[in-house]
């Protein structure tokens, strides 16, 4: 590992050490560490992510070089999910390098593998639970980032940038952050019933359904947004046939009858009668 972490400095080896460690990763557990107090190691990386920004505008991005910086992410990854990195990470400003690859459109394949990789460093952020993490996420204006990826990215992508909203939104600062104003409560749930429509119109996707209803559960934590949510809610959620594909799934099926109960409306799930939903905490 010390041998490939050292290669990741020569322009002439840096390729194969990306390919080699980003796929080793998970044998070794003290990587973030290495890879963060080497000497120019991540300046490296950092370096790999620059190079292609010129591709992104107009797109140009070729499946080599998405493959190639999506390395040099995942080893971000780690060291965003470590413990003894991550606050080093943060103060370091290093996510904002990936911001730029959360702001494209181009939905072909090289364009949103580079999205998911990059959604995936955020995401790995979030995973604990830390107000450090959140104020950082906000102050660099994450969240119109994520909504942009929940209209238009893939099944996949959507998923794990609502995943990052709800965890937001799981935290008072979040919470209390996005229903300061009309202007983001109603751009966070307007993209969300967005996305609960467009589930309909195609194959729904319970993983994805699952962190929509949960975010649409936290925000009605908030007397403000409860009430917002009386009015527009999207009218899916009241359905019997929202029920029945979430049939198999009795946490999300209760998160949804105490969200209906939560804003006033009425559960046509009968195995959560509004009489018998009581509160239940948001579990990561």
């Amino acid at each position: 590992m010390e041998q490939l972490v050292l290669d990741l400095t020569n322009p002439g080896t840096r390729e194969n050490a990306l390919l080699e460690l980003s796929k080793k990763r998970e044998a070794f557990p003290e990587l973030a560490p290495y890879l963060w107090h080497s000497f120019g190691t991540i300046v490296a990386l950092l370096q790999e992510i620059i190079s292609i920004y010129p591709l992104l505008a107009p797109p140009s991005l070729t499946a080599h070089a998405s493959n190639r910086v999506c390395n040099a992410l995942a080893l971000l990854q780690c060291v965003a999910s470590h413990h003894d990195t991550r606050s080093l990470f943060l103060q370091a400003h290093v996510p904002l390098f990936l911001y730029p690859f959360l702001n494209t459109t181009s939905k072909t394949r090289p364009f949103e593998y580079l999205r998911l990789t990059s959604l995936g460093v955020i995401g790995a952020l979030v995973k604990v639970d830390d107000t450090e993490v959140i104020n950082f996420l906000l102050s660099t204006e994450i969240i119109p980032l994520c909504l942009r990826t929940m209209e238009m990215g893939s099944e996949l992508s959507k998923t794990v940038a609502t995943f990052i909203v709800q965890k937001i939104l799981q935290d008072s600062v979040g919470l209390n952050y996005i229903c300061a104003t009309a202007e983001r409560f109603f751009a966070v749930s307007a993209v969300l019933c967005t996305m609960v429509g467009t589930s309909f119109q195609e194959q729904p996707s319970l993983r994805l359904l699952k962190h929509i209803i949960r975010c649409y559960l936290r925000l009605s934590d908030n007397g403000r947004a409860r009430e917002a949510l009386r009015q527009c809610l999207p009218a899916h959620l009241t359905q019997q046939d929202f029920h029945l594909c979430l049939k198999d799934d009795i946490q999300t099926r209760q998160w949804l009858a105490q969200l209906l109960t939560n804003v006033g409306l009425t559960s046509h799930d009968p195995m959560f009668p509004p009489e018998n939903v009581s509160p239940t905490p948001l579990h990561t």
